[in-house]
């Protein structure tokens, strides 16, 4: 019986992580604040357990992949899903028309749902 105790304890934890899956961006509003200069506004879905797995940022990339800008989310969210947190003030190019925006969670990383959007000029 002893010899099993650490699979099911194994299992148990694995399941747990599998249970909160990955972090997706299920909404994003986008502004224009200025010449260039934007404000996003993005909503996350994760099942957040508490430190050990919760979305832990959000990001905004242009179409080569890099990062123009990215939203720290420094503590769990587990009573509060989706929620929506703000990043102004980003200077995207003229020449970029379209972001991803992708969210990020401690245990998995990248991989939920993106969302590309196209922002107003």
């Amino acid at each position: 019986m002893k010899i099993w105790l650490p699979v099911v304890s194994f299992l148990l934890m694995s399941s747990s992580v599998l249970q909160a899956g990955e972090a997706n961006v299920v909404a994003v509003k986008v502004e224009k604040t200025g010449s260039n200069i934007f404000r996003f506004d993005v909503t996350v879905s994760h099942s957040d357990e508490g430190w050990d797995h919760y979305a832990d940022k959000w990001e905004i990339a242009g179409p080569d992949g890099t990062v123009i800008g990215t939203r720290t989310l420094y503590h769990p969210h587990v009573d509060e899903q989706p929620f929506t947190r703000s990043l102004a003030g980003l200077k995207i190019a003229d020449d970029i028309v379209a972001v991803t925006v992708r969210a990020h969670d401690s245990v998995h990383g990248y991989g939920g749902k993106s969302v590309q959007v196209t922002f107003p000029r």
